[in-house]
């Protein structure tokens, strides 16, 4: 089994958000509304356990791996995220996108990362 690196998820994860994996995506805004469906894919690949933190605009979503956090769409912010590392689980993760939109995001982050 290949070792993902986390830069190298990112990069991917760079390449492959668009309008397929959320609504919200723009060119200048690349990670915007991809939490939810990005915290998936990334428990899928590396496991760990999905956080959660309330924001203004409703819950964030982002990864917890080996007692650390890792928030791959936190640049659709402006302002530093407060985190409060509350227990989340995919149920609630799913809540944000829909079957669409993980299954794309979800296609080609591992073709990009195991083709």
């Amino acid at each position: 089994m290949k070792t993902i690196k986390v830069e190298e998820i990112m990069k991917v994860l760079l390449d492959s958000w668009s309008l397929e994996s959320s609504s919200k995506w723009s060119k200048d805004n690349p990670a915007k509304g991809q939490c939810g469906v990005t915290a998936l894919v990334v428990n899928d690949i590396l496991g760990g356990e999905i956080r959660k933190t309330k924001l203004p605009d409703g819950w964030h979503f982002y990864n917890f791996i080996n007692k650390k956090r890792y928030d791959f769409t936190d640049s659709q912010f402006l302002e530093n995220i407060t985190y409060n590392d509350l227990l989340s689980n995919r149920e609630e993760a799913f809540a944000d996108t829909n079957a669409e939109q993980y299954y794309y995001l979800k296609q080609k982050v591992s073709t990009a990362l195991f083709s």
